[in-house]
């Protein structure tokens, strides 16, 4: 299997996102798994943001504003979604955040019926 870029910070966030789903299964809204993410990156030893802003912009003007639900170790942006079912717009919604961020490598971690994580990756020359 090749190596996955940031695999030592995206391993951890799906152990977490395991056992967080295996604790706490299908039913609550996105804010108690986005906090027990948290918890549980933080009890392995990494460094998480939440909420973190970024800045839409074109030709140099800010034209909106987002916030990413968690940002580790400065290099993963994670996106937590409770719905009952992940549409093509939650994927898109990862890549434009990779995109405003200028960050790499994005996980939508989707805390629904079935539990599913999507990983996308938008390297720097594709901006």
């Amino acid at each position: 299997m090749p190596h996955l870029l940031h695999s030592d910070i995206t391993a951890p966030i799906l152990d977490s996102f395991r056992y967080l789903y295996k604790e706490w299964g299908y039913g609550f809204l996105e804010t108690p798994y986005r906090r027990g993410i948290v918890i549980e990156l933080t009890l392995r030893g990494l460094s998480v943001k939440e909420e973190v802003p970024y800045d839409i912009v074109h030709r140099g003007v800010i034209v909106g504003h987002y916030r990413a639900d968690l940002v580790v170790e400065d290099r993963v942006l994670v996106e937590v979604k409770a719905t009952r079912a992940l549409t093509s717009a939650d994927e898109r919604q990862l890549l434009n955040y990779l995109k405003a961020s200028k960050l790499e490598v994005g996980l939508l971690l989707h805390f629904g019926p079935t539990p599913k994580v999507v990983r996308r990756l938008l390297t720097h020359d594709r901006h």
